[in-house]
């Protein structure tokens, strides 16, 4: 059991709360989670996780004595200085980010007391400058503000809070921030100590990077099929390069998720607001649009029509190992699917309940078999283990089909083909 340390705060318990509350309980914290969705905290309170994350249920329970959950902010403001933000800043139709929530912490903060507010919340550069704006005009210049930019990735989010790459604050050297700093020490993780708007920039920037990569190598994957590389290949010897690497260079039907798009819309839309036109984010943008559409046309080069055929996708969420649906694939290509007049079936392992209001007019499921029994062609969206070891002769056996996309190109065309499957990926041969 950890030595006891700073109580905290954290307010937004989504994903990137919940997680950040439970991990900084294991580090020995108090945690006070508070969010304004009554039924999520009366859920966390009897012990229900409302969301699937690989070994949150069971670092909850552990830590059980240290997490309050609460809906009212003055129940933490009573027991905690820091206050970490997790709120949502989705995207608005303009593109820019969505401070709403954010500002609705900020006016709910105390016109008195020595506490500290943490931003988790990815938000554009120059929003810490203006929060701290807002607190002046209030009298409350004296509060201090740190920019802690959270990394975690859902499916993967436990093992990044406990062994990140790096930790970034970013303040103006108060003791707000070395508090932060002494809270993430026991990990022993590389510390990038800057300003506000650099620690702001510094997210941005990082995963619009990613999100560049991704698209960049799916622009390869189609050269590939012109020319007839194989893009695993290419991506294989591209990432033994150190300036390279070999991170996101899987080529596929594109990226989604809360994040990616959310935060190289809000980085280009930031750009242009000062007056900057971020030409290289819009196309990875389109590119990454066109990608999901791509799968459309390889399924009418076999099939011709798509009127009356059945298709099934295998996997709604954006990833594998989370039910996040936010920006997934699956909604672009269910709803391009019907519209070309397909009959649409789909199954994942643990997508988010609302799968079916999400996915109007597409058939659920409850396994990959009653998927794709009868099917014309499948469509493997999203790689979980479950899809990659399905029996493939099984599988064509009870298609009225033989056509398999790999939209991942995750499964072996060997074995897939050896089952009696026309397969095609993603720039393979």
């Amino acid at each position: 059991m950890p030595a006891a340390r700073e109580p905290l705060a954290v307010i937004g318990i989504g994903y990137v709360g919940l997680v950040t509350a439970a991990g900084f309980a294991e580090l020995g914290s108090e945690v006070w989670c508070v969010d304004i969705d009554v039924d999520r905290i009366a859920r966390l309170r009897e012990g229900d996780v409302p969301i699937y994350e690989p070994g949150l249920d069971d670092l909850l329970a552990a830590q059980r004595d240290r997490l309050h959950f609460t809906t009212e902010l003055s129940d933490a403001l009573e027991h905690a200085r820091l206050l970490f933000v997790a709120v949502g800043t989705p995207s608005t139709y303009s593109g820019d980010a969505d401070l709403s929530a954010v500002h609705a912490v900020v006016d709910a903060l105390p016109e008195s007391g020595e506490h500290a507010l943490v931003m988790k919340s990815t938000v554009p550069s120059g929003t810490g400058a203006a929060i701290k704006r807002t607190l002046a005009a209030r009298g409350r210049s004296d509060f201090p503000y740190v920019s802690c930019p959270e990394f975690l990735r859902e499916g993967s989010a436990l093992s990044d809070f406990r062994h990140p790459d790096r930790i970034v604050v970013g303040d103006e050297g108060s003791c707000a921030g070395d508090a932060v700093v002494g809270l993430y020490e026991p990990l022993d993780a590389p510390l990038v100590r800057t300003d506000v708007a650099s620690a702001e920039m510094i997210k941005l920037a990082s995963n619009a990077f990613l999100a560049t990569k991704i698209s960049f190598i799916n622009e390869i994957a189609n050269v590939c099929e012109e020319t007839g590389a194989d893009v695993n290949e290419v991506a294989r010897g591209m990432g033994l390069d150190g300036r390279v690497g070999p991170s996101f260079l899987q080529a596929g039907v594109g990226f989604g998720g809360s994040c990616f798009p959310k935060d190289v819309n809000a980085l280009k839309q930031l750009a242009g607001n000062s007056g900057y036109h971020f030409q290289l984010l819009g196309a990875v943008i389109e590119v990454n649009e066109l990608q999901k559409r791509r799968v459309v046309a390889k399924l009418q080069k076999h099939l011709g029509s798509l009127v009356g055929k059945t298709v099934t996708l295998l996997g709604l969420s954006f990833k594998p190992n989370t039910d996040d649906m936010r920006e997934a694939s699956s909604l672009v290509l269910s709803a391009r699917l019907q519209a070309e007049g397909a009959r649409v079936r789909a199954y994942d392992p643990v997508a988010e309940p609302g799968a079916d209001e999400l996915m109007p007019g597409v058939e659920l499921a409850p396994g990959p078999m009653e998927a794709i029994d009868g099917a014309d062609a499948v469509v493997l969206v999203t790689e979980w283990d479950e899809f990659t070891g399905l029996d493939w002769k099984a599988v064509a056996e009870c298609m009225n089909g033989r056509l398999l996309i790999d939209g991942r190109n995750a499964l072996d065309p060997e074995a897939v083909r050896a089952g009696g499957l026309e397969y095609e990926g993603i720039g393979r041969r």
